[in-house]
């Protein structure tokens, strides 16, 4: 078994047992991420495929400054970004057409079952109102979320991934959870609650 560095290189010679290894090393975890972003399952395996076709056309384009496995993450988090940003646009544009048919653009996209892998059975219904309320967030803060809570990528990592600065991904966490905790309320009210009058 070749490692990474050597993996990829053969995957820029236009090796595909190299790439099928690469996949193997990387396709749950990079699934995962995208799973996160999609919400949808059908979405997540086709953008999985995306990332591995753009590994096998760009590997010979990589500049070894960064780890293959913080550059992998980086391809998922860009086409998850470019997808829901296309999501949204596609939604904006069929929101007139749709107006008869409530919520009809969100139940398209989003699997009324969605279940996140790494989730345990009695937390899944908190999870998918979590996923809701992280949908709300700007970009930035939900990569840095994302990558950090749910992925649990050590901090240093998720900062190379997105070309910012621990501090920078630190800092956007700690937003990301504040607003995270005011969209939630929402849906808890009763939790909200009962936190303000113990802390009193």
């Amino acid at each position: 078994m070749m490692d990474e560095n050597s993996c990829l290189q053969a995957i820029a010679q236009g090796s595909e047992e190299a790439l099928e290894q690469m996949y193997h090393q990387y396709a749950d975890r990079v699934y995962n991420t995208l799973i996160s972003y999609t919400k949808n399952a059908e979405d997540a395996e086709e953008l999985l495929q995306d990332v591995f076709v753009t590994i096998y056309n760009t590997a010979s384009g990589f500049q070894y400054q960064s780890s293959v496995s913080t550059w992998i993450y980086r391809i998922a988090v860009n086409k998850s970004l470019d997808f829901l940003r296309k999501k949204n646009s596609q939604k904006r544009s069929g929101i007139f057409t749709s107006l008869y048919v409530k919520d009809s653009a969100e139940l398209k996209h989003e699997s009324a079952d969605f279940v996140h892998p790494g989730v345990q059975l009695e937390n899944q219904e908190d999870a998918r109102l979590l996923f809701r309320a992280i949908d709300t967030l700007s970009d930035n803060q939900k990569t840095a979320y994302l990558l950090t809570q749910v992925e649990g990528l050590p901090q240093k990592e998720a900062a190379e991934i997105m070309n910012q600065s621990p501090k920078a991904v630190e800092s956007l966490v700690q937003r990301a959870k504040a607003n995270l905790k005011q969209e939630l309320e929402k849906y808890f009210p009763e939790r909200g609650k009962s936190k303000n009058s113990t802390s009193k």
